[in-house]
This record gives C-alpha cells, structure tokens and sequence, in this order.
C-alpha cells in the first residue's frame, strides 16, 4: 500500500548509504527496519536481566536496583513482565 513517511534529511542520507552498501533498494531497508521494529518485545527479554545478574556481584546489584526502581516508577501497579 503506499503510503507518504516524512523523514529528516540527514536520516534519509543514512538509509540511502545503508541500503547501497547492502545492495537493496531504500524501500526494503526501510520495510525491513520497520519489520523488526514491530516483531521486537515490547518488554526485556527474560534472559536480560539473567545475563547482568551473571556478570558480577556490583553488576548483579545494580541489575536488581533497576529494576526494582522500574517497578516502583510504574503507574499501573498490575504484575507484568518486563
């Protein structure tokens, strides 16, 4: 479907530099950026926060700060993953 998207010049530029160094066209760069946009998570993967938790003792701590610290900044107070 066509459709009309505003996008900054200097943006432009980059997607023009990315697509030619990949050999497609703008359009498919473009459709592919917004193919992975929508198919990411909308929260972390559980393995996140794993990972950090794994690196070290202040790292492991500094993983549970944050995200103790997003579970109390939320306004919906209802259990979810992040």
């Amino acid at each position: 479907m066509p459709t009309t998207v505003h996008i900054p010049d200097p943006l432009l530029k980059s997607v023009d530099r990315r697509a030619k160094a990949l050999g497609i066209s703008r359009n498919r760069l473009v459709v592919r950026a917004l193919e992975e946009a929508v198919r990411v998570r909308s929260g972390w993967a559980p393995e996140f926060l794993e990972r950090l938790r794994r690196v070290d003792r202040e790292t492991s701590a500094a993983a549970d700060e944050l995200l103790n610290a997003v579970k109390q900044a939320r306004r919906s107070k209802e259990p979810r993953d992040l």
